[in-house]
């Protein structure tokens, strides 16, 4: 009895214990849930959400006519959550009615799968439940917009389990227009103004609240931001985009042709210095070419285009006037053990210092930096200092590097120093420093600061506006600047750049440059000569600044300035004088004029037809009644109404058009219209007959 009453009582505790055990565990479960649920479910939603950072949408950069040179657009990754409620309620119901139409669609939109295909991806991810199939990645706003529409997706992310993730890239719609100077927007890699103006541009990222899913992606938990984003400003630079297409095109053309190795055209506005175009090419080892690097900006011998700054210390000093004569020593002159050559033998031996000006030689300018500065050449480095050789320009563009200029006392310095460094060589500054120093020539002695951005704006808000910067009120006397005026233009009149230059309708004063210069560790021995050419235009009225330099390939068959360099420069001059400056002058001259008996107008047929009628015009009609577009001309004792062809893949005609006309014939064909001036188009900016294309820019100057 007792072994058995004592195996029973510890029967009894241990179920005791067990009872006691269960209901503890029972208590502290409910406890847990009822009593610290709140705790632990924010817990555990904390181990599964974030906080991430929401990247601010970037400003725009803008050209000055309006144009976007570089843009934000969002692309979106598309993702399906295939475990939602939505999608597997009443065993798939929702999912099993929409896939043959969705997977429809989507081979329309992507054409990358057959509907066959898609369906079965589709079904494959729904069976395996997957959270974030992946279903597209990169796609544009408007595939996106398309995409929400489709059959299951338009019912809304919580019944599709469609998820987008929204990013934003760079764009430059110009692609290579400019592309070095506008720059790079990579996080790591910002150049040109989107590296200098950073800070405006990339405005305030936001913070979101994110669930964490497979693979560590993060899903917004709601749509509203714990701080919103502030996005970026826009800034507009001064860059004018149809002349930055005809520095680009010139200078390409020149490129190909004398399988340059690298080359820049820089265009400045001559009374504010603001940067019109500034193009840059380099030669890629497949023999193309892009904006690689910013040649505008980076320091080199210049070459007998920095003749002019010692030809101005030398006026300014009293040393020499253009009417004294000089030796050229038949284009050889041995000073310090080295000879000092002239590119090309001379007709004349003894000439005016003007007229060895005009015929760039070395030699004359060495010997008469040698017979004045060599003494004290403090002297003529301190006129350099007044011409900012020395220094930066101080454009808004991070990353311009610093001239070189070798001072008495430095290790570089020697007996050979002045004398070469008076036509261009043993120094190096940038295209730009030359730019700036021929535009204050131009600009009646005012040195302006380069500039490439005049304001910054907010959703079409003027923010600030970037005004010009005088540098220096006065780099030298009117009575040296008249001679240094003359001295250029006698380069385009009777000297290297004679031939270039004659026969135009305006007046040229520039100066041409031909610089031998070293090739890394081989020397001079390969005969890489950089052209340039650097001037202003029209000389009695200087409007533009226009300095164009080419690297040459080694050994190339033409490499001077004048036959290199010198046609890229005209080619510009041409179009804009024609474009623009032309313009301007025939408008205001022409102004006051009547109407002659003789005329030529275009327009539509119908208003043609009414105006002869009102006038009391009689006219012969020999279009027909289809010819919307017709011209009304008199040339003889009656009017004739002529067919006015319109080729809707060509720039058509517009020359005699009424405004209204002219914008609705442009916009028909999807053209962008930029107008300046009042009446008839007399001026297009592209050519009658040229290819266009839907957004394309065309300015029309009116009478």
């Amino acid at each position: 009895m007792e072994v058995k009453r004592d195996i029973l009582w510890r029967v009894y505790l241990s179920y005791i214990l067990m009872v006691a055990a269960c209901i503890a565990i029972f208590g502290k479960a409910v406890y847990i849930q009822q009593v610290e649920g709140a705790k632990w479910r924010s817990m555990s939603d904390s181990l599964h959400q974030r906080i991430d950072e929401i990247e601010a949408e970037r400003g725009t950069i803008y050209s000055e006519d309006g144009q976007m040179l570089s843009t934000s657009i969002p692309q979106f990754d598309i993702f399906i959550d295939f475990r939602v409620a939505g999608l597997r309620e009443k065993n798939g119901q929702r999912f099993r009615e929409n896939i043959d139409s969705l997977s429809y669609c989507l081979a329309q939109l992507f054409k990358d799968m057959s509907p066959v295909e898609y369906k079965r991806v589709l079904q494959q991810a729904y069976k395996a439940q997957e959270g974030y199939f992946p279903l597209k990645k990169k796609i544009s706003f408007t595939q996106y917009d398309s995409l929400r529409k489709f059959p299951l997706f338009k019912l809304g992310r919580y019944k599709s389990g469609m998820i987008a993730n929204e990013r934003t890239v760079r764009l430059n719609p110009y692609q290579m227009l400019a592309f070095r100077t506008i720059g790079l927007a990579r996080d790591s890699n910002k150049v040109g103004l989107e590296k200098t103006y950073d800070a405006v541009l990339k405005g305030r990222n936001g913070k979101q609240t994110v669930r964490s899913i497979a693979g560590g992606v993060g899903v917004p938990v709601d749509d509203t931001y714990l701080v919103e984003p502030e996005t970026g400003k826009d800034i507009v630079s001064t860059i004018d985009v149809f002349i930055q297409d005809i520095a680009e095109a010139a200078l390409m053309k020149m490129m190909v042709k004398n399988e340059a190795e690298n080359g820049c055209v820089i265009v400045m506005e001559t009374k504010t210095g603001k940067v019109k175009a500034i193009a840059n090419l380099g030669r890629m080892p497949d023999g193309s070419y892009w904006e690689n690097l910013n040649h505008a900006i980076t320091p080199s011998e210049p070459g007998s285009t920095f003749k002019l700054a010692t030809l101005m210390a030398l006026l300014e000093d009293k040393k020499v006037n253009l009417n004294q004569t000089i030796n050229l020593e038949n284009g050889a002159w041995r000073i310090a053990g080295q000879t000092v050559y002239d590119s090309e033998r001379h007709a004349e031996n003894i000439v005016t210092v003007k007229q060895a000006f005009e015929l760039s030689s070395n030699v004359a300018m060495a010997k008469m930096a040698v017979t004045h500065y060599l003494n004290n050449p403090q002297q003529y480095l301190k006129h350099l200092r007044k011409m900012r050789m020395d220094t930066i320009t101080g454009i808004d563009l991070v990353g311009e590097r610093r001239p070189v200029i070798h001072r008495p006392g430095s290790k570089l310095y020697g007996p050979t120093t002045l004398p070469w460094m008076s036509f261009g060589y043993n120094l190096a500054i940038s295209p730009l420093h030359t730019a700036m120093l021929y535009n204050a020539v131009a600009n009646n002695g005012v040195m302006m600061r380069p500039y490439l951005v005049s304001s910054i704006k907010e959703e079409g808000v003027l923010l600030k506006e970037i005004p010009p910067v005088v540098l220096d009120t006065q780099i030298c006397s009117p009575t040296t600047l008249a001679m240094l005026k003359a001295s250029l233009e006698g380069v385009c009149i009777s000297g290297t750049a004679k031939s270039l230059f004659a026969g135009t309708p305006y007046k040229v004063a520039g100066k041409t440059g031909t610089a031998l210069v070293a090739d890394g560790n081989r020397g001079y021995s390969s005969k890489i000569y950089q052209s340039s050419f650097a001037g202003y235009f029209p000389a009695d009225n200087p409007q533009y600044t226009c300095v164009v330099v080419i690297k040459n390939k080694p050994f190339a068959p033409v490499f001077y300035g004048a036959a290199v360099a010198g046609p890229v420069f005209k080619e510009i001059s041409d179009r804009l004088y024609g474009t623009y400056i032309k313009t301007n002058k025939t408008l205001i001259a022409g102004s006051n004029k009547k109407d002659s008996s003789f005329f030529a107008y275009n327009g539509y047929k119908a208003d043609l037809m009414y105006l002869t009628e009102k006038l009391k015009i009689g006219f012969s009609d020999s279009t027909g009644r289809a010819d919307e577009w017709t011209r009304v001309n008199k040339n003889s004792a009656k009017a004739v109404l002529q067919k006015m062809p319109v080729n809707k893949n060509a720039m058509p005609p517009l020359k005699g058009l009424g405004l209204k006309d002219a914008i609705y014939l442009c916009e028909e064909m999807g053209l962008m219209v930029q107008v300046k001036g009042r009446g008839k188009v007399t001026e297009q900016s592209i050519v009658p007959g040229q290819p266009i294309a839907k957004g394309q820019l065309v300015q029309l100057y009116l009478n």
